[in-house]
């Protein structure tokens, strides 16, 4: 039997003492205060529908473009506005990859170490893998225009000598439609360098498309490449001069990518699946609950817990899809069960409706995602996993 503590923190200006309850759970709880902050060796490749053409008038931008193939884009159920498409309602159950052997280990470093802000990009016009090098000079030389005109300033004790790579990450591809992924990387000089000291990292970013949507892609003009998912990580100035570079040299559009509740839920049921192979260590949610002043409440699972009502949910279901499509597959149904299960036992304790409220902050040892946008990965072998998802977040908030 475990113990769990309860605390109810007041309001800031509130002087009572903080209340305390001790009761037996399996799921340890705690209710805070809100929170006060705002809320290596592969052929490189384009997509092979990814062909030179010439292009058209300078004025008919990728949406005039993008709206001329509405026609085959249509049994998608797009809308004028954005797409109408919800996500998949099933999808397949977790598998381990080995991504270690394939990408490129600083590569990998970068990207699981770091907790990324995401965005979605529209399609990018003419871009070529081939060309990466061109486009490193081409982006060093607007962030150094950028600082001659006095609008780029000194990022974090850094000063002149910005020097950008662009490189591939190879290994990180589903499917022949999925573009490779692009790593963008910014180097600076400390501001009171030595002469023979190395330039240091100071901003990061990545484009990737992890099994895209077939029919969307197959759907876009030819002279188009699809890096739906745009992660970044440094100074937000520097992610701006990055996305005015691409958005003036690809005729693309960037936007902000939060992760909805719905997208969180799942998360909760894929890493929660990952836990016998991989152990998710433990399972912590934040909620957030519309009172005033909000009640956020840190909601913390026991991993073999969490398990076990994963296994009672899946219990009969799981038989039928490997029957129907030849492997194991998860239900939306199945990952609304889990939830009403860890929502019920949060009120039979605590006589609290935690569907009245917003699911924040979902957390395990795979990784933790926020609805604001920022995700962090921590296990390679669950990736692909996690990219597939946010890459469908990706599509769907893409306008037209």
């Amino acid at each position: 039997m475990h113990l769990f503590n309860v605390r109810c923190h007041p309001p800031l200006n509130n002087k009572k003492k903080k209340k305390k309850a001790r009761c037996s759970n399996l799921f340890p709880v705690s209710f805070g205060a809100p929170n006060m902050e705002p809320s290596h060796n592969s052929v490189v490749r384009t997509p092979l529908n990814s062909v030179i053409v010439q292009r058209r008038s300078k004025t008919k931008s990728y949406r005039q473009s993008y709206r001329s193939c509405l026609g085959a884009a249509s049994r998608l159920g797009l809308t004028p506005a954005l797409t109408a498409r919800r996500l998949n309602t099933s999808r397949r159950a977790p598998k381990s990859h080995n991504i270690s052997e394939k990408v490129n280990p600083e590569h990998l470093a970068l990207l699981l170490k770091t907790e990324w802000k995401l965005s979605y990009v529209s399609p990018l016009y003419k871009f070529r893998h081939t060309q990466l090098k061109s486009y490193s000079r081409q982006l060093s030389a607007y962030i150094a225009a950028e600082k001659q005109q006095g609008l780029a300033v000194e990022v974090e004790g850094l000063q002149s000598g910005f020097r950008v790579a662009l490189s591939v990450v190879q290994g990180l591809t589903e499917t022949d439609d999925d573009a490779e992924t692009v790593l963008i990387q910014i180097h600076a000089n400390p501001l009171f360098a030595r002469q023979d000291e190395p330039q240091r990292s100071v901003w990061s970013g990545w484009l990737t498309c992890i099994n895209g949507n077939t029919d969307y892609l197959h759907s876009l003009p030819k002279d188009f490449t699809c890096l739906p998912l745009f992660g970044c990580s440094g100074s937000e100035y520097l992610s701006g001069l990055v996305k005015s570079w691409f958005q003036q040299t690809f005729d693309c559009c960037f936007g902000p990518l939060e992760i909805n509740h719905t997208s969180l839920q799942w998360l909760v049921a894929l890493w929660t699946n990952c836990h016998t192979e991989s152990s998710i260590q433990h399972l912590k949610m934040i909620w957030t609950l519309p009172v005033v002043p909000p009640v956020q409440i840190t909601y913390t699972v026991n991993p073999q817990d969490a398990w076990e009502l994963w296994c009672s949910v899946r219990t009969g279901q799981q038989k039928e899809n490997e029957e129907e499509e030849g492997g194991s597959s998860i239900d939306i149904k199945e990952v609304m069960r889990l939830m009403q299960g860890l929502k019920g036992h949060f009120f039979r304790h605590f006589r609290l409706d935690l569907s009245a409220g917003s699911l924040r902050q979902v957390t395990t040892a795979l990784g933790s995602a926020k609805c604001n946008g920022r995700i962090k990965i921590s296990n390679s072998r669950y990736m692909i996993t996690t990219l597939t998802l946010l890459t469908e977040c990706a599509l769907l908030k893409m306008p037209i």
